[in-house]
């Protein structure tokens, strides 16, 4: 299992859509929906059954709230799930998670109506969906047709114009007819949720973790599941280290005082932090710095330009967007606050 980023872009996924959308391409079947037995919950819709969408073409959509490849996706998803409501088109989300906070309804519930999601989405909180459908990564989306046989599928976020024009595509056969608009969306994105800058991107999904940990160095070890404290000096590219005293636990690591910092030496026009406040629950303050200083016109949306942000709720949190400068920077994340939790770096 994996969050997956695609790099297709470009004229050449623009002109396979649009030879898909004008029938030049096919869509074979594929296999059939695996439905949505197991989910332990529905949100935005009461629970959907092969006969409450037959007939339909159907979007489905596996995603968990902290994975920054299913948040830039999600601008494309919205898009398509009001353009072609009407034409018959319904999008079902699966909410799978991969951290045990994703497990939480409170947070997922949180994460729709802070993304404004509106289509159904299924509470997949022990992946039996998931397994069901025999699927590996977030995001993933399987079209239907109206007989629920898998159509089309795509592991990653990118190649949104082939997607849509397999939607085009599918609701014109639902129809009879062959498919007229060619049209694609063109979604406005903010912060988090906007494309990543591939060709400038030079890092990578980072766990903290200890049972994913990668390319730590501080001159201490990771300690699984008991307080000691870090120190960290020189880093070069990719690797991180912590400073202060911390817990590290299988998935998280929580700062165990005020002060405790995570130093990250990257190479990316952004930089996000997946946080949580902790088991109190209440606001906790954080300061960051690029190269020593205030990250100023380069702070994220969840940062001011002094660098100071507050980390209220667990969630994926912007923490730097560069303009023109890129390139190997060192980021200093200090917890003012005790009890913060940190669980995943990425970048865009």
């Amino acid at each position: 299992m994996r969050r997956w980023m695609l790099t297709l872009a470009g004229a050449g996924v623009l002109a396979g859509a649009v030879l898909v959308a004008r029938g030049q391409g096919s869509l074979p079947v594929e296999g059939t929906g695996a439905g949505f037995e197991g989910a332990s919950g529905w949100l935005n819709s009461a629970p959907l059954t092969a006969a409450d969408l037959k007939g339909k073409v159907v979007l489905v959509d596996f995603w968990t709230y902290s994975c920054i490849n299913c948040l830039r996706t999600m601008p494309y998803i919205r898009a398509w799930a009001e353009k072609y409501r009407a034409q018959g088109l319904v999008v079902v989300g699966v909410h799978s998670p991969e951290f045990r906070f994703e497990q939480s309804l409170a947070n997922v519930q949180t994460a729709v109506q802070r993304l404004r999601i509106d289509f159904p989405v299924a509470l997949d909180s022990s992946q039996a969906i998931w397994q069901a459908w025999g699927n590996r990564f977030w995001p993933a989306y399987y079209l239907l047709d109206g007989n629920g046989k898998i159509r089309y599928h795509q592991y990653g976020e990118g190649d949104y114009g082939r997607t849509e024009a397999a939607i085009q595509r599918l609701l014109a056969e639902a129809h009879g007819t062959a498919p007229t608009d060619h049209s694609l969306v063109r979604p406005e994105a903010k912060a988090e949720q906007s494309a990543p800058d591939l060709a400038r991107l030079g890092s990578d999904e980072t766990y903290l973790g200890y049972g994913k940990a990668e390319r730590f160095h501080s001159p201490q070890p990771l300690r699984p599941d008991q307080p000691q404290r870090y120190s960290v000096s020189t880093l070069r590219l990719n690797q991180w280290g912590l400073a202060g005293n911390w817990l590290a636990g299988e998935e998280k690591i929580v700062a165990q005082e005020a002060g405790a910092s995570i130093a990250y030496q990257f190479s990316a026009r952004d930089l996000h932090l997946v946080l949580g406040p902790g088991a109190a629950g209440r606001p906790l303050r954080i300061q960051l710095t690029l190269d020593g200083e205030p990250p100023g016109a380069d702070h994220g949306s969840d940062i001011d330009a002094a660098g100071m942000g507050l980390v209220d709720a667990t969630r994926l949190y912007q923490l730097v967007r560069q303009g023109t400068r890129v390139g190997p920077r060192r980021c200093v994340i200090r917890f003012l606050d005790a009890g913060a939790e940190a669980y995943a770096f990425t970048f865009g």
